[in-house]
């Protein structure tokens, strides 16, 4: 999810290290997404088959999330995405293409909670690409003629010329506004994906990916034991990752995604009243409920990513029940009782 609430114990965001306790393990790092990204790893594999060191691992990575940010980043004015939601036909990329349909199939498994068709309702929020906020109920009223997956085809299939334009996803051409996307809630989870796809070619079966604090791990930590991943106390003003933790979780050895989505950092006051970053694409508004995290392990960080936002949005009694009858994801939700804070974890997860 667009904001982040989990992060890698004792990990130093340095550029390359050896870890203790494996001695083919390594920790490479840098910047992406307007944030940092750290990987650990045990290199040995890559070193053994095509002779790669840490360095070569790094310029990897770099290129891979360079390359995710010039197809599907809201920030670049330059990207396949800025340019495709100012009106102009693009010929989309691998990455383009596959984060708006694996979208739509989010879009129906969350019944529309889960919307990167809604990117409209952000911006007027304040949440998006621009500052607006507290739009008067007219203007969300106008603004959910422009949104929603509801309006276009399930499938991106560029045209005989190799373009998409915005038109050609409407399932009816020529009705309404032409979409504009937002992947906040799938991008960075699916950008851990394509990391760790890349060191899975490498023959790399012990890893770590955190970008943004968005995680997707396989395999063991240098000790030979799961992942220790920390997640963050849901409270307003702790806003440096790892300084008030509420718990830590254990993740792997099988593959999966880790990703928690909270409401305790993006956010404004108004009036008195606090106006959270998490909006329901079905209502057109903000939600208010005692959610104030959830941390989903699911089989990948996309997926991860876009039902940790899905929990966010239907609040705490449906993400129980929705977490408690899909047999193949875990969760853990932090939320409000008065004063108090209090945890709810699925049966699966084993929490510290």
């Amino acid at each position: 999810m667009n904001l982040c609430r989990v992060l890698l114990l004792s990990a130093g965001l340095v550029s390359m290290h050896s870890c203790s306790g494996g001695t083919g393990y390594v920790s490479v790092s840098g910047y992406a997404q307007g944030g940092t990204y750290i990987v650990k790893l045990d290199i040995t594999p890559a070193e053994k088959r095509f002779g790669l060191d840490a360095y070569d691992i790094k310029e990897g990575i770099d290129s891979i999330l360079t390359q995710f940010d010039n197809s599907v980043s809201g920030y670049n004015k330059n990207s396949l995405l800025s340019r495709f939601n100012a009106g102009e036909s693009v010929v989309p990329d691998s990455v383009f293409t596959h984060i708006y349909n694996m979208s739509t199939g989010y879009y129906t498994m969350t019944g529309g909670a889960v919307d990167v068709a809604a990117a409209p309702l952000f911006d007027i929020w304040g949440f998006g690409f621009t500052t607006d906020s507290l739009p008067p109920a007219s203007k969300v009223s106008e603004t959910m003629q422009a949104c929603g997956m509801g309006r276009l085809k399930p499938r991106m299939v560029p045209g005989p010329d190799g373009k998409v334009s915005p038109e050609s996803l409407l399932l009816e051409a020529g009705k309404g506004p032409l979409p504009t996307l937002n992947y906040n809630a799938v991008a960075q989870g699916y950008s851990c994906d394509l990391v760790a796809g890349y060191l899975g070619e490498l023959g790399v079966e012990n890893m770590l990916v955190n970008i943004g604090g968005e995680i997707f791990c396989r395999g063991l930590n240098p000790g030979g034991k799961p992942w220790s991943i920390g997640v963050d106390r849901p409270e307003d003003g702790n806003n440096v990752p790892g300084a008030s933790l509420q718990g830590t979780i254990e993740a792997g050895p099988d593959p999966c995604g880790v990703v928690t989505s909270g409401n305790y950092r993006k956010f404004y006051v108004k009036d008195g009243r606090k106006y959270a970053h998490t909006i329901d694409p079905r209502t057109g508004y903000p939600v208010s409920h005692s959610l104030l995290s959830a941390t989903i392990v699911a089989s990948d960080a996309a997926l991860a990513d876009a039902l940790a936002t899905y929990c966010m949005v239907i609040g705490l009694e449906e993400a129980k029940e929705f977490i408690s009858s899909d047999p193949d994801i875990e969760g853990y939700l932090i939320y409000s009782d008065g004063e108090q804070m209090k945890t709810w974890a699925s049966g699966g997860i084993t929490v510290r």
